[in-house]
């Protein structure tokens, strides 16, 4: 069983920035693919950037240039560091992982708003 927490989220005003924060522990197995998915009111949970257990990313095409996702091999860390925020960028944000199954987080909220 993996068990994946998320921090980081709150509100922040058009232009800034923040950094999630997401924890995986339990039977952690590799290869695996980490990641970020979204999901605002209404609409689906989309991918957001992913990561591999070799060090390549992927990211959706609304937030390449402004979001960079990262890894913390030894600790068990996904990062998503969010720049230039949009009110579109306005969702719950989700930490995934995935390897012979996939596991989600409980979500955190993002509001991007003045």
């Amino acid at each position: 069983q993996v068990q994946l927490v998320e921090s980081g989220g709150g509100l922040v005003q058009p232009g800034g920035s923040l950094r999630l924060t997401c924890g995986a522990s339990g039977s952690i197995l590799r290869p695996n693919v980490m990641g970020w998915y979204r999901q605002a009111p209404g609409k689906e949970r989309d991918l957001v950037a992913r990561i591999t257990s070799r060090g390549s990313t992927s990211y959706a095409d609304s937030v390449e240039g402004r979001f960079t996702i990262s890894r913390d091999y030894v600790k068990n860390m996904v990062y998503l560091q969010m720049n230039s925020l949009e009110p579109e960028d306005t969702a719950i944000y989700y930490c995934h992982l995935r390897s012979l199954r996939e596991y989600w987080g409980q979500g955190t909220q993002v509001t991007v708003s003045s």
